[in-house]
């Protein structure tokens, strides 16, 4: 429970340690960290077997989080159903952080018939060596999936007020993605419940598989 509210509101370590504390709970805010930190990406491979296959295709684009006070780059891509199909933190915004973005991405998902990104100068050349038979669109607000599903994200990092370590926002990256995705229904666990029991009754049955 308390990692599902952590991912799926705007709370912070403090806030879930409150709340937790109203429920009879009594626990330490650095201790539902480390909750966060360590099942996070257990709930995520417990889930695995259950996602739906995602779209081919394909809007991959990069934000910019500030982690320790420095700006860091963090890739996402959704399918044409809103799908987040990824996402990869890197201190660099470069051909080999978009080259390990698109390795990772078609590991878990089948390689896309089309792929849209801004304008940035690398992308053609990694496109054309990992997905050689994708249509790769960049024309003005073409992109706009993924850059308006980045401001979810953004809003559920502002009450944070920055990151600490590269570390917690590759999980809580991840898990937001997880959430989302669940929330959306697509994943078996929830596609057959209302929108808003879905992420509890989803994590509820993934709690038993940890």
């Amino acid at each position: 429970m308390a990692v599902r509210w952590y991912l799926r509101y705007g709370l912070s370590y403090r806030d879930v340690e409150e709340l937790l504390s109203e429920r009879g709970v009594e626990v330490d805010h650095v201790t539902v960290y480390r909750w966060v930190q360590t099942f996070t990406s257990e709930f995520i491979d417990a889930a695995r077997p259950a996602r739906h296959a995602p779209g081919v295709r394909w809007f991959v684009d990069e934000t910019y989080v500030k982690v320790a006070g420095r700006w860091t780059y963090l890739y996402r891509a959704v399918d044409q159903h809103g799908r987040v199909i990824d996402v990869l933190v890197s201190e660099r915004r470069d051909a080999p952080a978009a080259r390990a973005f698109f390795t990772r991405a078609l590991k878990s998902a089948p390689s896309p018939v089309e792929v849209t990104t801004d304008r940035a100068p690398v992308y053609p050349r990694v496109i054309d060596e990992l997905v050689p038979a994708a249509r790769h669109l960049f024309e003005q607000y073409a992109n706009n999936a993924v850059e308006s599903d980045h401001s979810r994200l953004k809003a559920r990092l502002r009450p944070m007020r920055g990151m600490k370590t590269i570390r917690s926002l590759r999980v809580v990256a991840a898990g937001h993605a997880l959430v989302q995705n669940l929330r959306r229904g697509h994943y078996e666990l929830t596609t057959d419940l209302p929108t808003h029991d879905r992420v509890r009754v989803a994590f509820t049955e993934l709690a038993v598989c940890l």
